[in-house]
């Protein structure tokens, strides 16, 4: 084990089944071999390549063809797995009909079909992530909704700060999940475009001069090199390049500081429910199963293990995703080396942001919320956590900076002689100057009565949903 994706004991802990699959020899050797089928298939309709030679390369491009032990010694020996393919798939095919193999390839180059591959394979990957965010949202949701006036104590610096529904909360992170919704549609069009430019991009051995039979050109018509780009896209449901990309890997790059960001939302949620699990503060916790979380000597523990898992994660993304930006610096029109850091740097960026997400979806469809620990947090201030409704309440008589300094100090004087605010409020001759009843100062020292637009604001990001 180099990695704890590969790991048997912690692979469905860091990646999961699904993962795995997308980026598998296998399946990466089986989009190599779509790539050719459709490759061969749109020159065939083009007259680029015989039609018989189509039909044996599509035949034979199927997995139980490629001998796996011989394709890891060939490509230990080449650098690339794409030449040994190619050379076991044309053999396959000069079984059946000497010299009919010798099409496969035509044209295309191992860039061609290793960063199409790469394509493809996140395009499952972004649909496993489109599945979790949706999943994540609607879960997310469910507690806005049931939650939305729940009051909690809203935290700055890690200080009580002011009252605020636990809904209102939840409202905020989902909203973050639907803007990265909408960020990962918006990049769709710019990720899954096709490669295939041949040795440098040019296309240039895709023209009349180098193929079998093809008619002339009708008047107006593209050249044939578009023609079979075009054919290709569509045959493997991609986008058409506008050029070459081979040495630009911007597109590479925005889908891993994507998944960077993404991730780092569900850590952010993660450490918010880490913090409200401590015993002294006990506001939420993560869904209860048997002696998850337990530790080896302390009975009593239960550990945020999955918001740990999460927060690792997700920073291990952030790191991998800047490889990712370190890959954009490309020398000239192939590169010698950068292009490599994405073959070690993406599947694990994949594997580790679809976990990360399935984690976060888990803490959130079973997060136990607890009520009761909210309310007594918000009674453990003595009132304080209300002081800036009580300033405000008897700004509109002494002033707002005279309210907020008597406040103030009776804050402090409630912690030292362990009373309330409302009674040293109800005390004080400075208050009763200022006209309030004890009544209005019981409603201000509510936390309840000072949630703001809390509850507005979850229904606005219920309703644009």
């Amino acid at each position: 084990m180099t990695t704890v994706i590969d790991s048997h004991i912690f692979n469905n802990v860091f990646s999961t089944p699904e993962i795995r699959a997308i980026w598998s020899d296998q399946q990466r050797t089986k989009h190599y071999l779509d790539f050719e089928a459709a490759l061969a298939i749109s020159q065939a309709k083009l007259a680029i390549i015989p039609q018989e030679a189509a039909d044996l390369i599509v035949e034979h491009c199927k997995l139980d063809i490629i001998d796996f032990d011989e394709l890891k010694r060939q490509t230990e020996l080449i650098g690339y797995p794409v030449l040994p393919m190619v050379q076991q798939l044309v053999a396959k095919v000069n079984t059946v009909e000497p010299g009919l193999g010798e099409w496969a390839h035509w044209g295309t180059t191992t860039q061609d079909l290793t960063d199409t591959a790469v394509v493809l394979q996140l395009r499952d990957t972004i649909k496993l992530v489109d599945e979790a965010l949706d999943a994540i949202m609607a879960a997310t949701a469910k507690l806005c909704e049931k939650y939305k006036t729940t009051p909690m104590a809203a935290r700055s610096n890690l200080q009580q700060a002011v009252p605020m529904s636990f809904g209102f909360k939840m409202a905020r992170l989902l909203a973050t999940f639907r803007r990265h919704k909408q960020r990962l549609q918006e990049l769709k069009p710019r990720l899954l475009v096709l490669e295939f430019g041949g040795a440098a991009g040019t296309l240039a051995t895709i023209s009349e001069a180098s193929s079998y039979d093809v008619p002339p050109p009708k008047k107006g018509e593209e050249p044939l090199g578009f023609r079979c780009q075009t054919l290709l896209a569509e045959e493997l449901g991609l986008e058409v390049p506008e050029i070459a990309w081979h040495t630009e890997r911007d597109n590479f790059a925005e889908i891993s500081n994507f998944l960077a960001i993404l991730t780092a939302t569900c850590a952010k949620f993660a450490t918010d429910l880490v913090l409200m699990m401590q015993s002294e503060v006990g506001e939420a916790r993560e869904p209860y199963v048997a002696h998850r979380g337990s530790s080896s000597t302390m009975p009593q523990k239960r550990n945020p293990i999955g918001s740990a898992h999460i927060c690792s994660m997700a920073s291990s993304i952030r790191s991998l995703s800047a490889g990712m930006v370190e890959a954009i610096v490309a020398d000239h029109e192939r590169s010698t080396g950068p292009w490599e850091i994405e073959w070690i740097a993406l599947p694990q960026i994949c594997a580790l942001s679809h976990a990360c997400l399935k984690q976060t979806q888990y803490l959130l469809e079973g997060l136990e919320v607890d009520e009761a620990g909210m309310a007594r947090n918000l009674a453990s201030s003595k009132g304080a956590i209300v002081s800036e409704a009580v300033m405000m309440g008897l700004g509109k008589t002494i002033g707002r900076q005279k309210a907020h300094d008597l406040v103030y100090e009776l804050c402090r004087k409630a912690q030292v002689k362990n009373k309330s605010l409302l009674e040293l409020l109800q005390a004080d001759e400075e208050i009763k100057k200022a006209g309030l009843s004890n009544e209005e100062l019981e409603k201000l020292c509510d936390p309840a009565n000072y949630l703001g637009l809390s509850e507005e604001m979850v229904d606005k990001v219920l309703e644009s949903r």
